[in-house]
């Protein structure tokens, strides 16, 4: 699924005015592999990412996703990072900019491939030999690496620490 219904009808009322919403990173590990996605849009190797919808809980959310877009069953282990990222544009010209909450995930079953339409491949890399890709997805990544009982989190710009 792409945009989700709820967006679209935002969208209708304020056409390409930016939108603040909420959104989720599943970072799921395998051993020592991590699931990524290469995105149709921009051909952007990334964690599985999503919106969440209307009353849904953000852990769901990330698992939703990873299903709806890998076809992959995984468990979320643990909240790893909460930050809003930079405003964007998307392909489209559509504004927005996200509070995210990043999970550790543990695979329980599945072979990845692209399920729903919105990335180009779906498939395991070894940790230590990730795709190029932007530094804001490989600190999700490294965020939900790091064995800390915290969740990392920003205040007034600044990386905070708290327990979890």
């Amino acid at each position: 699924m792409s945009t989700p219904e709820f967006i679209l009808t935002l969208r209708e009322k304020i056409g390409q005015e930016p939108l603040w919403l909420m959104g989720v990173t599943a970072v799921v590990l395998k051993d020592q592999q991590v699931l990524l996605v290469q995105r149709a849009d921009n051909e952007i190797w990334s964690p599985v990412t999503g919106i969440i919808d209307p009353g849904e809980e953000p852990a769901d959310a990330a698992a939703r996703e990873v299903l709806e877009e890998a076809d992959i069953v995984a468990v979320p282990e643990q909240l790893v990072k909460v930050q809003a990222t930079a405003p964007m544009v998307h392909a489209n010209g559509d504004q927005a900019q996200y509070l995210d909450f990043v999970f550790r995930f543990r695979w329980v079953s599945g072979i990845p491939y692209p399920a729903d339409g919105e990335n180009l491949l779906a498939q395991w890399f070894d940790l230590d030999d990730l795709p190029q890709m932007p530094d804001h997805l490989r600190a999700r990544i490294d965020a939900a690496l790091q064995d800390s009982p915290t969740t990392e989190f920003f205040f007034q710009g600044e990386s905070l620490e708290h327990k979890a």
